[in-house]
């Protein structure tokens, strides 16, 4: 019983430190994965894999990519941590979503 209040003691300490590293992670993946999808045309399996070995530290590891294709978006999300947008624009690239802190 000990040890798991002292779990989740130190889950709580640590959770505004973990969500930052996702929301990051999650930002980095949107952009890389717009700019891999939309930009250089690749399909978006490769994408997501050019992520796996990107050596993204904390919770960045578990970025996962969506795409849609109708209006160009390319959505990265953390489970439980963070998500976030990124849409192609011929003439302006891949923009991230404004941060919502």
């Amino acid at each position: 019983m000990l040890v798991l209040l002292a779990a989740v003691l130190g889950l709580g300490w640590m959770w505004r430190g973990l969500r930052e590293e996702a929301l990051v992670g999650a930002a980095y993946g949107a952009r890389i994965g717009c700019v891999c999808r939309f930009v250089s045309q690749r399909p978006m399996d490769l994408c997501e894999g050019d992520l796996k070995v990107a050596g993204l530290a904390g919770a960045g590891r578990w970025v996962s990519l969506s795409e849609d294709a109708d209006t160009r978006t390319v959505r990265a999300s953390v489970p439980l941590l963070a998500k976030q947008s990124a849409d192609f624009d011929p003439a302006r690239g891949c923009r991230l979503e404004p941060w919502q802190d």
